[in-house]
């Protein structure tokens, strides 16, 4: 599963692969998170409230480009949060 991007000790994942509503994979130590694409909701995991809280503001600044990936299935890496 390719790394988007890195920040504050979350590592953002999206499967190539994969079938289902668009989404992507939030990884902060032993914690995980599935967000949905089109409400940037937290679908399944056990993410800390503010880790949920930094990786809804860093994907709402690359929600199309998080799209357009899951719809090329062509990975490219993106900024992290600032």
């Amino acid at each position: 599963m390719p790394v988007i991007t890195r920040f504050y000790g979350i590592v953002i994942k999206m499967y190539f692969r994969e079938h289902g509503v668009p989404h992507f994979h939030a990884v902060y130590g032993e914690y995980n998170g599935v967000f949905l694409l089109a409400s940037l909701d937290m679908e399944e995991g056990d993410l800390p409230p503010r880790a949920q809280r930094l990786v809804r503001e860093w994907a709402a600044c690359y929600q199309k480009e998080l799209q357009q990936m899951w719809e090329t299935q062509e990975y490219r890496r993106l900024p992290g949060l600032e």
